[in-house]
């Protein structure tokens, strides 16, 4: 039997859950005592009873940190680092690549931290990190045109125009799970789609699926330019395993673009793929460089958290299960995919692209069983 425990989250503006009643209910039907932290699901429209019905244990903040494993959805905020302990589970989204202080709170508390996107199958892809990008690369097309609006200091333009009238022009730099969900947004607005990436594969895919009604381009400092300079709206999609996001776009190209234009990085979480790029948050989302207005939320998703806390519950309960089942070191044992997923382990980063990016010592996580 595992104690475990789903804290509210204290993001800004982050209303999604850990885990849903339904996964509380399978936790404790198979042994698990599960402390919820009062109000921690009310932002998802998952309010105390139904989690009190599944078999939850309504505790508060204090109790919940007491738990061996802890599902959250976003990284420990600084109000929460204090609850970390040595020897604790921590199973949430990390993007430590971009967080140092967030690192060493990890590294000091002696967690053992397992982050959601860096958990990746044999054949390359990461299942809980796709149901999140596949609703920020929706989001991020819904959120552009908004912006695009003159009433939101916008250029004043219909992204997808009128009979007479050009389309408006969105970039999309990256062709994983963000740039395809954003892909169909676009196309379904009847906007001109330019998509971009290193991956000749992923591009040709994408080009059979939607029909050639889109513009495939090879990622080169020369295609980046140009397409930057004719978007009206520019989507960074851009992902790599627990390493810090490229810069792609330069200042320079940012200033080429038209007053008015729209950039949405969504990978400002690992950094950004944008050089005037930074995060931002719900409650101040977007800022101007150029004349070209900036959204850097790096939590998306959570302005959607009832759809988003359903997708994400669908991929990480199976993980759950197993950990609280085996234990930490054995469930990471018997699946590679997991053991990826390890970033923090007793106090050494076990993630070699978090360590790349921040300059840290690296340490095999077999070499610490």
């Amino acid at each position: 039997m595992m104690r475990i425990g789903v804290p509210c989250e204290r993001k800004d503006h982050e209303f999604r859950v850990g885990v849903v009643p339904d996964g509380v209910r399978q936790l404790c039907e198979a042994g698990h005592e599960v402390l919820v932290e009062r109000g921690a699901g009310e932002g998802s429209g998952m309010g105390d009873e139904s989690f009190a019905r599944a078999g939850a244990h309504l505790v508060d903040v204090a109790d919940v940190w007491t738990a061996d494993l802890v599902i959250k959805v976003k990284e420990p905020q600084p109000d929460e680092v204090r609850w970390l302990r040595s020897g604790q589970v921590l199973f949430t989204y990390l993007h430590l690549a971009a967080a140092p202080a967030v690192t060493a709170a990890l590294r000091d508390a002696g967690v053992v931290a397992i982050a959601y996107e860096t958990i990746q199958d044999p054949d390359g892809s990461f299942p809980v990190l796709a149901p999140m990008s596949e609703v920020a690369g929706r989001l991020a097309v819904q959120i552009g045109v908004a912006l695009l609006q003159k009433d939101r200091g916008g250029k004043g333009l219909l992204l997808g125009g009128v009979p007479g009238v050009m389309r408006g022009c969105v970039t999309i730099l990256g062709a994983g799970t963000v740039g395809i969900n954003a892909v169909r947004v676009a196309r379904a607005l009847g906007a001109e789609v330019y998509v971009l990436d290193v991956n000749l594969s992923r591009l040709g895919y994408l080009y059979d699926i939607f029909a050639g009604e889109l513009n495939t381009l090879y990622s080169n400092p020369a295609n980046i330019e140009r397409a930057v300079r004719v978007s009206d709206l520019l989507i960074g999609a851009v992902y790599l395993s627990g390493r810090r996001a490229p810069t792609l776009v330069t200042e320079s190209m940012i200033e080429q673009m038209q007053p008015g234009s729209v950039v949405c990085d969504v990978s400002v979480d690992q950094g950004g793929c944008v050089e005037t790029i930074h995060p931002t948050t719900h409650s101040d989302p977007t800022y101007s460089v150029h004349d070209v207005i900036h959204y850097g939320v790096a939590n998306m998703p959570g302005a959607v958290p009832r759809t988003s806390t359903f997708a994400l519950t669908n991929t990480t309960l199976p993980y759950v299960e197993h950990i609280a089942n085996v234990g930490a070191e054995a469930a990471v044992r018997a699946d590679p995919a997991l053991a990826l997923g390890v970033n923090v382990w007793g106090g050494e980063i076990v993630c070699e692209g978090v360590a790349d990016s921040l300059g840290l010592p690296h340490r095999r996580l077999e070499d610490l069983f």
